[in-house]
């Protein structure tokens, strides 16, 4: 099956890195959206007659944490992996961003045109404001769409870069997502603050819609590339079919474990921390307001230059495994000093600075070492339960951390000791099982210390 594939447009440079480009941008669309609102956690809390929607930071982690709702409770982003093994990368792909575009309407009509009265009994919520609960509603249709988009992304990687420079072509993959979550970070409350609340999500519509027109021109590239295997549409050889029965050789595989729990451990400290980021260096750090989204910026924006690094670094040179402790080190390290009381706002950049080192060498390791352990036909069912698990990290963290600054607020005086911390604790846990996926590695001998590269 391999040596066929080499002989086909996949192995043409200009044909697999114009796939790249063009599934990364669709990628990144939904990363502008998934961290638009963030930044304008300090307008959704002010009063209506000042430009906000008065939300409280509880409410506000509802929603943070609602984009998971779905895949957590309705099992979403295992059915995404399922059609994905089944039905293949071109209808996932569509049927995904579909989703991210309905689910982003919703969220930008919710803000636009309805009132945050009156106050609604959700279950397992509580009572919170009908703005609050629509809004969480759109946002978790449009995590179904965002979660499945990943996974298919990132099985189109596989398949076009099996064998060449896939560390690389990944973490360029998470460079382009990184740039999505920079400019949101950067540009969503500038521009709220000058032309109203509602117009960061309806940019976010529109890229979502340019990314979805983008993923259809890639479809007939990869379309081209079944029939030259071959193949007709989604049919494949009997032997690369996916079938339940084999994932129980994924599934007692520990090494896939705790890449599973890794991701779980390293997302879930690091993405809800950039929710909550804004409003730490206005309240923390004094920093002022235009400016407080460009200081975590610096995160993805110092992604976006070391992943593609680190990636091919992984490629020609291995230690991918080495690169994931590392990483789970600065992680872990950097949050509990942000937990210090230390409010200099050149601390803060120092600090944001070692954290995009970190956001950087892990993912660029993660995701490219998937593929060593788990076989090419379980692929996306896989991607779709490490999803899974970290969904249910991103779903509870927010709603904790809303719930915890809630309780620490005095008057406009927030206390992040607490929250800090536990993103702090949440890191330690990504050590511990790094380093066990580096003894495991050496036990089982998956490959994560070799290069990807084929020589």
């Amino acid at each position: 099956m391999r040596e066929k594939v080499k002989e086909t447009i996949a192995n043409k440079a200009w044909a697999r890195w114009t796939v790249l480009a063009i599934v990364s941008f669709t990628m990144m669309a939904g990363y502008v959206v998934a961290k638009e609102m963030s930044p304008l956690q300090f307008m959704l809390e002010k009063a209506t007659q000042d430009g906000g929607v008065g939300w409280t930071s509880g409410e506000f982690g509802i929603f943070a944490g609602s984009r998971g709702f779905f895949n957590v409770f309705l099992l979403m982003l295992f059915v995404g992996g399922i059609i994905l093994d089944k039905m293949g990368v071109r209808f996932t792909g569509i049927l995904s961003c579909v989703l991210m575009l309905t689910g982003a309407a919703a969220v930008y009509g919710v803000i636009t045109y309805t009132s945050p009265e009156p106050m609604w009994n959700v279950p397992l919520l509580g009572s919170i404001k009908r703005q609050v609960a629509l809004a969480a509603l759109g946002f978790a249709f449009f995590g179904i769409g965002y979660e499945i988009c990943g996974i298919t992304v990132s099985k189109v990687v596989v398949r076009w870069f099996s064998g060449k420079e896939m560390a690389l072509a990944m973490g360029l993959q998470v460079a382009m997502a990184r740039l999505g979550t920079a400019l949101a970070l950067n540009f969503s409350l500038p521009i709220a603050l000058n032309w109203g609340l509602p117009k960061p999500l309806l940019i976010g519509v529109f890229c979502v819609g340019v990314g979805l027109i983008a993923y259809l021109y890639y479809c007939t590239m990869d379309r081209r590339l079944d029939k030259e295997l071959g193949q007709q549409d989604t049919t494949q050889d009997d032997d690369e079919k996916f079938h339940f029965s084999d994932m129980k050789i994924t599934i007692k595989n520990p090494g896939f474990w705790l890449i599973t729990l890794l991701c779980l451990f390293y997302y879930s400290a690091l993405y809800p921390f950039l929710d909550f980021a804004t409003k730490l260096m206005i309240s923390k750090f004094g920093v002022e307001a235009e400016l407080a989204g460009a200081i975590p910026s610096i995160l993805p924006y110092t992604s976006i230059v070391l992943t593609p690094l680190f990636g091919a670094w992984f490629d020609n040179k291995g230690r991918g495994a080495t690169m994931m402790v590392i990483g789970s080190v600065l992680l872990t390290i950097t949050l509990f000093v942000f937990a210090m009381p230390l409010n200099s706002s050149w601390i803060a950049v120092t600090l944001m600075c070692v954290l995009g080192i970190a956001f950087s060498l892990l993912p660029a390791a993660l995701w490219p070492a998937v593929p060593k352990i788990v076989p090419m036909k379980q692929l996306g069912t896989s991607y779709s339960i490490i999803y899974y698990i970290q969904n249910i990290g991103l779903m509870l963290i927010p709603v904790l951390i809303g719930k915890v600054l809630e309780r620490n607020t005095i008057g406009e005086q927030v206390d992040y000791t607490h929250s800090l911390i536990i993103f702090g604790v949440i890191g330690v846990g990504a050590i511990v099982t790094s380093t066990l996926l580096l003894w495991m590695d050496r036990r089982r001998h998956y490959g994560l210390e070799s290069p990807n590269i084929n020589s």
